[in-house]
């Protein structure tokens, strides 16, 4: 049989040096390989397993979905299409706005801008996102994002894209003092820089509320002061939920631990939304914006948009977290887990800061010198160090995620509290024993 490796263009690596083991089957926060060796999922692979892997109501859902009907086009309805739009409505408060289903996060983000931009009457307006961020990887998606790998592939101003500085406190662009000061002059730069533009010329402004492989947590007071610096200058707030929704943050969706005050007027979905059993995305619409396209033709959608087989796969997922609780454990167990991190931060002097944690999700930054804050390496240079961590997590059981200078730790929903904290035992056994001169 033909290696994969040789049959295979694989995603955001060099070719030539892929050479992962070949997954055969999970269960739980468990996943195995081929040679039967089994790992413990510290990142949900891509931060989208929120239910861990084989969830037995997704999967059966999706059998008996696949029984009864396949696939039919958007042109024709699809029960479990109406009845998961329902549920997102539900579970988000946006009652009375409209759903549109994509097939994963990039195009969901882009739908998303062409919604905004259509229903503010600005066909060529101006998006607001910001520097080190990550919306996906189609040519616009790459122009969303502020993210220095694929920066050099497209002019961000060719898709009327600005990108501001992020809320990143513990190296504040602002030079701020606190997470406060940093929240709110961070908040406070994208309302400037909307009066630079000119209001009537910008159409949204596109952000994570909290999740991302970027490594930034938001201070708490950012996203409500964000929402207020939008809707006074009559802007659209799209909350890219992708990564950070469905419990991740210990919220069905992140931005509802601010209550009303941090609603946005779209929002993205994918990753958690089937719980990756199958492709998925969305565009969650507020009804002011939904009511201003109800006689807009939209010209726009993909074939496979709306995929029933993949809706039924959401449709469980939805019922699972609320079933499991899952959305209170993640948050329950986040703050075991922030705790324990910080309690290693005090044992580990190349840990520099610790932040998330609002539900199963955080980011450990490294530094050489905690005094100067310099990373480990160069964002977002990985530095050898972090590659032998992954492989001896491997070896000792457990997949770990890195990126750049940072440790991101982001297990399925499901896990155990003892394997969880077996985990964060390995992993300050690695950070203390690797060398990262």
């Amino acid at each position: 049989m033909t290696l994969e490796r040789e049959s295979v263009l694989h995603s955001w690596c060099v070719q030539a040096e892929w050479n992962a083991p070949t997954v055969a089957g999970g269960e739980g926060a468990f996943f195995w390989d081929e040679q039967g060796r089994r790992y413990l999922d510290m990142s949900s692979l891509a931060e989208c397993a929120n239910l861990g892997h084989q969830h037995p109501a997704v999967v059966r859902a999706i059998r008996e979905q696949a029984e009864r009907l396949c696939f039919v086009t958007a042109a024709w309805g699809a029960e479990p299409r109406a009845r998961l739009a329902e549920r997102l409505l539900e579970k988000s408060g946006f009652e009375g706005g409209r759903v549109f289903f994509t097939l994963g996060g990039a195009d969901a983000n882009e739908h998303a801008v062409k919604f905004a931009r259509q229903a503010g009457l600005k066909p060529r307006g101006w998006v607001l996102t910001r520097d080190r961020s990550y919306h996906g990887a189609s040519y616009a998606a790459m122009a969303l994002s502020g993210d220095a790998r694929v920066s050099h592939q497209v002019d961000a101003a060719d898709f009327h894209v600005d990108h501001v500085p992020p809320p990143y406190a513990y190296r504040c662009p602002f030079g701020s003092a606190s997470d406060a000061e940093c929240a709110e002059r961070s908040a406070r730069h994208v309302g400037q820089a909307i009066d630079a533009r000119g209001g009537d010329e910008v159409a949204a402004v596109l952000m994570e509320p909290d999740a991302g492989t970027n490594g930034i947590v938001a201070p708490d007071g950012y996203w409500p002061r964000l929402r207020e610096e939008t809707a006074s200058r009559g802007v659209y707030l799209i909350a890219d939920e992708v990564m950070s929704g469905f419990g991740r943050c210990g919220e069905w969706f992140a931005w509802q631990r601010h209550g009303e005050a941090g609603r946005p007027d779209l929002m993205t979905l994918a990753k958690g939304l089937t719980g990756a059993h199958l492709p998925l995305g969305a565009v969650v619409l507020s009804r002011e914006v939904a009511s201003r396209l109800e006689h807009e033709r939209l010209e726009t959608g993909l074939t496979y948009c709306g995929h029933p087989l993949s809706c039924a796969a959401g449709l469980a997922a939805v019922q699972a977290y609320e079933d499991d609780g899952l959305v209170e454990r993640s948050r329950a167990l986040g703050a075991r887990m922030r705790a324990e991190l910080e309690a290693m931060q005090g044992r580990v002097p190349v840990i520099g800061d610790v932040r998330g944690g609002h539900g199963l999700f955080a980011v450990v930054e490294l530094v050489k010198d905690r005094a100067t804050r310099e990373p480990v390496s160069a964002w977002a240079q990985t530095h050898p160090s972090m590659e032998a961590l992954v492989r001896r997590g491997r070896v000792g059981g457990v997949s770990f995620a890195v990126r750049g200078n940072l440790v991101l730790l982001a297990p399925p929903l499901v896990i155990r509290e003892g394997d969880l904290l077996g985990a964060l035992t390995l992993l300050e056994r690695l950070l203390a024993t690797l060398e990262w001169s």
